[in-house]
């Protein structure tokens, strides 16, 4: 049973939790007294939580039939990539302004464990992957910036399009990102931060 004096917060948590890791499906419908009863809640409390969620994009209302996990087509998740690219290009630019050698220690620590040449792990390349993207944003301190990327990257996960393209591919784009960053130079940043995602969603559009 959740205790809280904020009952809301802490089931808006756990049902993001649920979206996040599958227990809750695309598509599928919540079963309002069902998740009332195992979390040993109200129901205004849940649909407070649940109407949150709904401004996030993560569950949405249909009329007459009730509440269910956002489903999200192709023109949706490519609207997604379209955002990410604007947003980490911009915050590949802050970065490169700053020039600052802790930042691009920082993002250069993601990845250096995947240059000995030998076979690379997917997983542990994937966790870099989804850290180093992260960190662009959070580095920049800019807290609007790093408020929209959140919601993008929390739609990634519900999509599951973690790794798009294999290392093989990704590595020495990331290098080029940091690289440009370290130098300063915040306009070849900003276009080799685009075009990672940008080949990333062209991949998904042609799928």
């Amino acid at each position: 049973m959740i205790e809280h004096k904020n009952i809301s917060q802490p089931i808006y948590l756990k049902l993001k939790e649920m979206i996040l890791n599958g227990e809750l499906k695309q598509g599928e419908k919540i079963i309002q007294e069902k998740i009332a009863e195992s979390l040993g809640v109200s129901r205004t409390p849940l649909m407070k939580a649940l109407l949150t969620l709904e401004n996030e994009y993560l569950v949405e209302s249909v009329p007459r039939r009730g509440m269910y996990v956002k489903a999200f087509d192709k023109k949706e998740i490519i609207d997604i990539y379209i955002c990410r690219e604007a947003i980490e290009g911009m915050a590949a630019r802050l970065l490169a302004y700053l020039k600052d050698n802790k930042i691009v220690a920082q993002l250069e620590n993601c990845f250096t464990p995947f240059q000995s040449g030998n076979k690379i792990n997917i997983e542990a390349y994937s966790r870099a992957d989804e850290k180093f993207h992260s960190l662009l944003i959070k580095l920049t301190e800019n807290a609007p910036l790093d408020k929209i990327y959140f919601f993008g990257k929390i739609h990634d996960k519900v999509i599951g399009h973690g790794l798009v393209r294999p290392p093989e591919e990704t590595l020495e784009e990331h290098f080029n990102i940091i690289n440009a960053i370290a130098s300063g130079n915040a306009d070849e940043a900003e276009k080799h931060a685009r075009l990672h995602i940008k080949k990333s969603r062209e991949l998904l559009l042609n799928q």
